[in-house]
């Protein structure tokens, strides 16, 4: 009899145990096919299904909530990267090459370690219109849609319409994934020298329920052996963001600027503008277009880019799209149109043109 009272209370207890800890999978699978023209030097044509973006990344993840009581929870989430075409890992050989970090939240804020985006990915994420798409920002500067560190301590916190953030990575990056932004070669954690590969940045947005305006900081150190020309801890890579975005009753506006000061390079000044607006056409189908032009301070290289996406959405979870970019570039400038793999680029001061069709699938 006390065994069985015993049982009927553990198992009344249970709902409120499970209740207590909430875990969610997600994710999102997003492919197609793409063609660009002006390949190279001799200029062929491409058709591809892309590995790195479509309208956004594919990925998979957990991530999830434990009440700790009076207002304060442990959170956690781990997020996996992957190319559809393929099936590998993206962000190099690391599971959770997108996200893995833990932390406390409460009416105070929340405090993350591990691998997590820095600031200047919050601040972008509704002023630029087409963020990821195979066709944006990705395809002037491959480290917007990275904007990622490893070993990183984050706070970020939200006092009604004002949000304020900042990281600080010990070592931003130990993949060693070849040139790109998969990994870029600078693990960091170095005794030896306490600067090496460290990145910090800090962000102040202000939001109301129909626009907003952010700006953000973000700074990466070099360090011996890492990419991109970074190969001492006294060289710097700083992105300074400013934006803002309107809502208004069916279209939203975005704009920003980008500002670029690379000391690994020999035009060490760039600023990137852009402007766009996303509209539904009807509930069901959307029509959104952006324009991004770079511009090499003291320098002829310079490119502009346009891009146009329709997206028809056949539920919440499913939808079919097709998306189309063009790029000019001037100088010896010679970005491709196309984020989504490597090796498409045209010819130093070429143009270029893609066009996709592709489908995207939410879990």
């Amino acid at each position: 009899m006390k065994f069985r009272i015993a049982a009927a209370a553990l198992a009344a207890a249970l709902p409120l145990v499970a209740a207590a800890q909430s875990v969610t999978l997600y994710g999102v699978i997003d492919t197609g096919v793409e063609y660009l023209n002006h390949v190279g030097a001799a200029g062929h044509a491409l058709v591809r299904q892309p590995s790195l973006a479509a309208t956004v990344p594919s990925r998979w993840g957990l991530r999830g909530t434990e009440d700790l009581g009076h207002g304060l929870k442990s959170v956690f989430v781990l997020e996996s990267g992957f190319a559809p075409d393929s099936g590998v890992s993206n962000q190099g050989p690391r599971l959770f090459g997108r996200q893995a970090f833990v932390g406390l939240s409460g009416p105070w804020g929340q405090v993350g370690l591990g691998r997590q985006y820095t600031m200047l990915f919050w601040a972008r994420l509704d002023t630029d219109i087409l963020t990821s798409n195979v066709y944006g920002v990705g395809s002037i500067d491959s480290y917007i849609p990275n904007t990622r560190a490893d070993n990183a301590v984050s706070y970020k916190g939200k006092f009604g319409g004002v949000t304020v953030g900042a990281t600080y990575s010990l070592g931003r990056d130990a993949v060693n994934a070849g040139p790109g932004p998969a990994g870029t070669n600078c693990a960091g954690e170095n005794p030896a020298d306490a600067r090496a590969c460290r990145e910090w940045s800090a962000m102040l947005m202000y939001e109301t329920d129909w626009w907003g305006v952010s700006a953000a900081y973000d700074s990466l150190r070099g360090g011996p052996g890492a990419f991109g020309g970074l190969t001492r801890s006294s060289l710097k890579d700083d992105r300074f963001s400013l934006g803002g975005y309107m809502l208004l009753q069916r279209t939203k506006l975005g704009l920003g600027l980008l500002s670029r000061n690379n000391e690994a390079s020999a035009t060490p000044r760039s600023d990137l503008w852009f402007a766009g607006a996303s509209h539904d056409l009807t509930p069901a189908f959307n029509l959104a277009g952006e324009i991004y032009y770079l511009r090499y301070r003291h320098s002829a290289n310079r490119a502009w880019l346009g891009a146009i996406r329709g997206t028809y959405a056949f539920s919440k979870r499913t939808s079919v799209y097709a998306t189309a970019g063009y790029i000019d570039n001037r100088g010896q400038s010679a970005l491709s149109v196309s984020g989504g793999s490597p090796g498409g680029n045209p010819a130093p001061g070429g143009n270029q043109a893609g066009v996709m069709l592709g489908i995207k699938q939410i879990f």
